[in-house]
């Protein structure tokens, strides 16, 4: 096994509407937000955790190829020419086909819209409230959700690694496109919860 090559993809996640990303809640406060949102620790921004793109990139692009049944479990152990075990990795001891492939790292808000943001004393959040009506005896059940705004801009960066497995580089050459393919299926789907 040898390493040939990284491929590196940045860009720009532009927020087209609110995103929830929860951060949990060891407590509750009474008149506080139910769902906060996940944020950096120093700087107290919010940001769209790598591992939450990876997830969603990996579950896409699953379905795109048809590798869940319809109870959304994967259909086979992979084998060792499939496409999303190479690319996100997989737990199966047997295949022998090197590491995961792919590094996703957290999205931070960027920087020359913090320095506007800031300028401009404008949050980075909002709380949007929520109400789920019990449909049996028409109970409400308000929340308190925590987003990020609309309009906010994250700095991506995605690595990608090439190996020779007795191939040459070729399946993870190959395989390059349905990591871009994923990228593509995320921005047409959508990220987070609420």
């Amino acid at each position: 096994m040898k390493l040939l090559e990284i491929k590196k993809i940045t860009g720009t996640v532009e927020l087209l509407s609110g995103l929830h990303i929860g951060a949990g809640k060891d407590e509750i406060e009474i008149g506080g937000v139910d769902m906060p949102v996940i944020k950096d620790s120093v700087s107290g921004e919010p940001y769209i955790p790598g591992s939450s793109l990876k997830g969603k990139m990996r579950s896409l692009l699953e379905w795109k190829l048809g590798e869940l049944d319809s109870n959304g479990q994967i259909k086979q152990k992979p084998n060792e020419n499939d496409v999303v075990a190479r690319i996100f990795g997989n737990t199966n001891k047997e295949l022998k086909k090197g590491p995961t492939r792919i590094i996703v790292r957290d999205a931070l808000l960027n920087r020359e819209q913090q320095k506007t943001l800031a300028m401009e004393a404008i949050s980075r959040t909002e709380v949007k409230y929520e109400n789920t009506i019990n449909r049996l005896i028409s109970e409400a059940n308000p929340r308190q959700q925590e987003r990020a705004i609309s309009g906010l801009l994250f700095d991506l960066e995605i690595v990608y690694k090439i190996f020779d497995i007795s191939d040459n580089g070729e399946n993870d050459k190959k395989n390059f496109e349905f990591l871009k393919q994923a990228l593509k299926l995320v921005e047409l789907d959508a990220l987070g919860g609420g």
